[in-house]
């Protein structure tokens, strides 16, 4: 019988509510089922994210694997397909999946050899660019979330979450972000994009040094994506570095970039009022480093 972690059940709990907490009461009995339906032998202590259980287990065969039960949304719903679109080129592999409850079996990486482990921060984010060039020469495959809808619902709350603000701090880095986003909101692009590709969604594999896992994918511009490269480890400093390194190496064309990216801070800003939280002071230092940065 697995025991789901503690903290597993409290951020289910936290985030979504009376669904999250029938998920958890349900996974031991769900686990079990797949363990029996896909002839899987548990080869290992569960892990979990904020959302997601994975079980080490081993295939009939002895192949290692892994087992990852989550709630489906509207988010781990593209999951599967955009594995499939890669099909282990750049991301872990799909094994199976049960499109009815969201569970996939994956293949197995080393979960203690992530970027947040390399000592250089420079490489981590090459890595991470050089994946997301690869990654986004994909297109999109018919019925994924589209950044075009994500955006335009984004600057319809804005207006609500800016009669929330008396910070004018605060106020003029949510205006500045909206009218960003409205320059390229009506061409929001059609690639495949994995929307969180930060240094603990990139594993290592013994077929490929560094695979992504965990994506939330997103039909769109892969502007979208640079936000967690220049977030993760953050150093005020490196913040133009960064963002060069991203957009020469995905062969962006900067102001859109910029544009996209300010999009992206708009969304993390708006997560955090509706939830009452303060934005986060590095998001201000991030946008206040990317000022006038076109070319």
């Amino acid at each position: 019988m697995i025991e789901v972690p503690a903290e597993l059940a409290a951020s289910q709990q936290e985030y979504n509510g009376e669904a999250g907490r029938a998920f958890v009461a349900a996974l031991p009995t769900l686990t079990a089922g797949f363990l029996d339906r896909w002839e899987l032998a548990v080869d290992g202590r569960p892990m979990h994210g904020v959302a997601a259980l994975v079980v080490p287990v081993t295939r009939r065969d002895g192949t290692p694997a892994a087992l990852k039960l989550q709630l489906l949304d509207d988010e781990t719903a593209g999951e599967p397909v955009a594995l499939r679109v890669w099909d282990g080129d750049g991301a872990v592999r799909l094994l199976d999946h049960d499109p009815a409850t969201g569970t996939m079996l994956l293949e197995r990486l080393d979960p203690t050899r992530s970027l947040a482990h390399l000592p250089d921060a420079h490489e981590s984010v090459l890595i991470i660019a050089r994946l997301l060039a690869h990654l986004t020469s994909f297109p999109a495959p018919p019925g994924l979330r589209h950044l075009r809808d994500i955006a335009h619902r984004m600057l319809e709350r804005t207006p609500r979450a800016l009669d929330r603000l008396t910070d004018p701090r605060a106020r003029r880095l949510l205006t500045d972000c909206a009218a960003a986003l409205r320059e390229v909101v009506d061409e929001p692009g059609d690639r495949l994009l994995h929307w969180d590709l930060h240094e603990e969604n990139v594993l290592a594999s013994t077929r490929a040094p560094w695979l992504a896992i965990d994506p939330k994918p997103l039909a769109g511009d892969p502007a979208f994506e640079l936000w967690p490269a220049l977030d993760n480890r953050f150093d005020a400093d490196d913040v133009l570095w960064r963002f060069d390194a991203l957009t020469d190496t995905l062969g962006l064309d900067r102001p859109r970039a910029l544009a996209w990216t300010h999009g992206r801070l708009l969304q993390n800003s708006l997560w955090n009022i509706e939830d009452g939280r303060p934005l986060d002071e590095r998001h201000y230092e991030i946008a206040e480093r990317l000022r006038g940065r076109s070319g």
